[in-house]
């Protein structure tokens, strides 16, 4: 008899127990969810962002750019290959 009582004891308490542990579970199943879908947002926002500097970075970099402002705000010029002049400093003593 004492046997069965301890056993009814210990089922009244562990399965509040349980209860209580399975519903901190779902609660903090759920924030992680919450969790992880802000981040997958983040991501999705960064990708994009990236994709837009990589798009910039390719226009800002043409060489039809770079000539254009050379050309037009720098007041540089393109030489011709017969008017460079090459020096070769290897070797040397100086």
């Amino acid at each position: 008899m004492k046997g069965r009582i301890a056993v009814l004891y210990c089922l009244i308490i562990t399965i509040p127990l349980f209860l209580f542990v399975q519903s901190w579970q779902s609660s903090r199943y759920a924030a992680l969810e919450r969790d992880v879908r802000r981040n997958e947002i983040r991501q999705e926002e960064l990708i994009d962002a990236n994709r837009r500097l990589i798009a910039d970075i390719a226009l800002l970099s043409s060489s039809a750019r770079i000539e254009a402002l050379a050309r037009d705000t720098l007041g540089l010029e393109k030489k011709q290959p017969e008017e460079v002049l090459l020096i070769d400093i290897t070797g040397g003593d100086l």
